[in-house]
């Protein structure tokens, strides 16, 4: 038997939350033969080289490739993870490669991908935000064959974008696999494994915004600012390697003789999602915040524009890029009364691995045209 071969790329911690589950229940089929490419944020060692971890959970056929030095301008990121995929690709020859989000790595994949001609799918286009990853990822769509989409409203904007229905399916957000309280680890077990020694503690994840970097100096000394006055624990993880988080890191250094912060390049995603589950808000504005943390109703004060237009939900508290207005949305997040009521139902039902292999094993995925058709809608 032929198995297809299948190219999953990954840059990010966080776009890896969201196809382990799916590289999970792939290399477990005899149908396919699965190939990971590892690169970005995963090889620098400033963010905790994770792909260790990757290594950790068992995976096969990982391929690394460091696609920048310290912190490239994001073109220049793009062209040197181009140049590197695409002597992988050609070296492989995959049947399908799987790319996610809105990350430069994500469009390198979907490049390489459209212009060798290989059906490449897409994960959670038709999202929207505040920031270049909007531009990202509709460009990334439009160099997709297969659009894996979180829900309907992600299916009718990327129909609005000129996609044909046929190659749109509604697989929900992978990152919900992972999700089930029932398969985290104990709380206990995340804290001892990071040496974690507050009783009661708050999440803080702030990313740079690339199209704002003249505000960043700014609005990142306001947030450390909050982050002392408020005089709570905090467990405060890195930023992504965007353009301008050499900035954040700067402001960063304030907090080092500070026992009540504990500073972390990054947190193995189980451990994550349990220390999410039971922390008493998470504050930044990272996505974790709009997606994760409402699934168990925990409470996100979310600051500036970074996920503007992005999913709202009771428990999430938005506030301006100042000290004031963080610290008011900090008392309103404190007051939340939480249910405990889990609720994923806009973004699927935490059985995306089993809707992505179910549409793998049927042919007509694997029969689309890698010679797109802009598709006109009708208008009456």
């Amino acid at each position: 038997m032929n198995r297809k071969k299948i190219v999953f790329l990954t840059g990010t911690r966080a776009d890896f939350s969201k196809l382990k589950s799916l590289v999970s229940i792939t290399q477990n089929s005899t149908k396919y033969d699965v190939h990971l490419f590892v690169t970005g944020m995963h090889m620098n060692p400033l963010y905790g080289a994770t792909i260790d971890e990757i290594k950790k959970y068992g995976f096969k056929n990982i391929y690394p490739y460091i696609n920048h030095e310290s912190i490239d301008n994001m073109d220049v990121t793009l062209a040197k993870t181009i140049e590197g995929f695409s002597s992988y690709v050609n070296g492989i020859q995959p049947d399908l490669i799987v790319v996610h989000g809105d990350r430069v790595e994500t469009l390198a994949g979907a490049i390489t991908g459209s212009l060798n001609n290989i059906l490449v799918a897409h994960i959670e286009g038709g999202e929207v935000s505040g920031t270049i990853d909007e531009l990202i990822r509709h460009a990334v769509s439009k160099m997709s064959h297969i659009h894996l989409v979180a829900n309907e409203k992600a299916k009718k904007r990327l129909t609005q974008l000129g996609e044909l229905p046929s190659s749109i399916f509604i697989l929900g957000s992978p990152d919900l696999d992972l999700m089930n309280p029932k398969r985290l680890p104990k709380l206990s077990a995340s804290k001892k494994y990071y040496d974690i020694y507050f009783d009661n503690f708050s999440i803080g994840i702030f990313h740079p915004v690339t199209t704002e970097i003249k505000n960043l100096k700014k609005d990142i000394k306001e947030f450390v600012d909050a982050l002392i006055v408020s005089d709570e624990n905090y467990i405060l993880i890195y930023p992504n390697n965007d353009l301008g988080s050499d900035y954040i890191f700067e402001e960063y250094k304030r907090l080092e003789f500070n026992k009540k912060i504990k500073l972390f390049p990054s947190l193995r995603f189980e451990y994550f999602l349990a220390l999410l589950k039971s922390c008493d808000f998470i504050i930044g504005n990272s996505s974790a915040g709009i997606r994760e943390a409402p699934f168990y109703d925990t409470p996100t004060i979310n600051i500036g524009s970074r996920q503007n237009n992005r999913s709202q939900n009771s428990s999430i508290f938005n506030s301006k890029n100042d000290c004031k207005s963080i610290l008011k949305s900090i008392n309103a997040a404190k007051k939340y009364k939480r249910n405990l009521k889990e609720n994923a139902s806009e973004f699927g039902n935490g059985d995306s691995d089993k809707i992505f292999l179910k549409l793998l094993d049927e042919i007509k995925i694997w029969n689309l045209n890698c010679q797109k058709q802009f598709q006109d809608l009708k208008y009456e």
